[in-house]
């Protein structure tokens, strides 16, 4: 049995407290939601909090509304209920089936958006024990000097394994983060950092508030993962795509892939397709550009040169679902 480290455990019942308790215990504290995550790196002595700040009690952050201009989910929301939401799955699949597709039922109950937003970057020679880790030396990530992923590395190159991440990102979400400081709005495209350390720009003192999902007229959009076992392994690679559309010409299109580095990734062709391009010609071209641009490590279980050759097999895939052919 692996213990939990001692901590104070913090229950505010608004936001306005909760912001003020993660500004007041500073560095010492963290913010717990769901746990499926905080926990067993607790366990493993990633992290050793004196102050943990929890925000089931806050009701403020739980639920989804839907405007004209966009659908607002709370950060507390459960992915359980984000998966189901039929506003969700008509106007944002790909959160809808991101969300249904991290870990297994009782993940998804306990897990909510904000939590799995913040999901911390993993690799194989992190999440261990505290024995398994101190018998190879530490890493750069936790308690080391030395990368054992790229020889000579001098930055972190832990996964980002957040499955709804790469969907928020394709679907052009907004994420507001709240602190005694105030509000503050950031795209989800730029909410991540390439430091498998610290890939958010969210500050020690901040906490994700809600994220607003932008309704467009003609927009399809599709989510797929690879995993070792579909009922509760973290992904080898998962990939959202989202296409717009006016009439029955395409304006824009993205593919965001994701599980490969300590950020997803943006597929730089995506932004260099002409609007009107055929739909054939879409999926040709950035089927064979994901796997140019796209390099797994050897960072997560599974082969990198297997993963790798699978990265367009799964753009491919999801593209068929948002891309009109003829």
């Amino acid at each position: 049995m692996l213990p939990l480290p001692a901590f104070k455990l913090h229950q505010p019942r608004t936001l306005p407290e909760a912001v003020s308790m993660l500004h007041r215990f500073g560095p010492d504290a963290r913010v717990i939601a769901g746990g499926t995550d905080l926990v067993p790196n607790l366990k493993h002595g990633l992290l050793a909090p004196r102050a943990l700040v929890s925000l089931q009690h806050v009701e403020a952050l739980r639920g989804i509304a839907q405007s004209e201009a966009a659908l607002v989910i709370g950060a507390m929301t459960s992915l359980d209920e984000i998966a189901s939401d039929p506003r969700v799955l008509e106007a944002a699949p790909a959160l809808a089936h991101a969300a249904d597709a991290v870990g297994g039922p009782h993940h998804r109950r306990m897990g909510t958006l904000g939590g799995n937003l913040c999901l911390d970057t993993r690799c194989r020679y992190y999440n261990q024990t505290y024995f398994w880790r101190a018998a190879l030396g530490f890493c750069l990530k936790k308690d080391g000097t030395v990368c054992h992923v790229v020889a000579g590395g001098q930055k972190c190159v832990a996964a980002a394994s957040n499955d709804t991440a790469p969907a928020l990102i394709a679907l052009e979400a907004t994420i507001e983060l709240e602190s005694v400081r105030g509000r503050r709005l950031v795209e989800a495209k730029s909410f991540y950092t390439a430091d498998g350390i610290r890939n958010t720009i969210l500050e020690a003192d901040e906490i994700v508030a809600r994220v607003s999902v932008p309704l467009v007229s003609g927009r399809r959009s599709a989510f797929d993962k690879v995993r070792r076992r579909n009922a509760i392994d973290f992904p080898l690679l998962s990939v959202a795509a989202r296409a717009d559309y006016e009439a029955s010409a395409m304006t824009s299109v993205d593919v965001v892939v994701s599980a490969l580095a300590a950020r997803p990734r943006r597929l730089a062709a995506a932004q260099k397709l002409h609007p009107g391009v055929s739909a054939a010609e879409a999926s040709a071209a950035l089927v064979q550009a994901s796997k140019r641009e796209c390099k797994p490590l050897e960072n997560i279980e599974g082969d990198a040169e297997w993963r790798h050759d699978m990265v367009p097999v799964v753009v491919e895939r999801v593209l068929s679902r948002v891309l009109r052919f003829g």
